[in-house]
């Protein structure tokens, strides 16, 4: 079963989100490992070899939960840096942010994001989301 891991990296700023996230993988019996940064430029330094070592992130089975209102880097861009990176290109991102903006849908989905979901306002619906996309991506064939 240790190859179905899915080393999941959450880009997100706010800390009650990253909270409700821990807590709703817990809740609902999610266990892969989940690496967190708080802007794109830590999200990407995570994802990427440095001075000959692996990236915090392991290169074998990521997704990436993708805020898009963060400081320093926000998500769009974040995706730009992705995109042009052909050892980062292939990696899956969900979007789950608060926007609701079709420019930033449009310009995810641009992106090649495999998913853009709003976050819910509350907890309940959250666990559900959480719940139906850890089903997903355990049904999915990841490079």
């Amino acid at each position: 079963m240790a190859q179905r891991v899915i080393n999941i990296l959450l880009v997100e700023d706010d800390e009650v989100d990253v909270m409700n996230v821990k807590r709703a993988f817990k809740k609902v019996n999610i266990t892969n490992p989940l690496h967190i940064a708080t802007n794109g430029i830590e999200a990407l330094a995570m994802l990427r070899s440095s001075n000959g070592q692996p990236p915090e992130v392991p290169n074998d089975r990521r997704l990436i939960l993708l805020d898009l209102n963060m400081p320093k880097m926000g998500g769009i861009e974040f995706l730009q840096e992705l995109r042009a990176d052909p050892q980062l290109r292939p990696t899956p991102v969900v979007v789950m942010t608060t926007s609701n903006q079709d420019k930033d849908r449009v310009e995810a989905y641009n992106l090649n994001v495999a998913g853009y979901l709003l976050k819910p306002v509350t907890f309940n619906n959250f666990l559900e989301l959480m719940a139906t996309l850890n089903k997903y991506w355990t049904l999915c064939e990841m490079p």
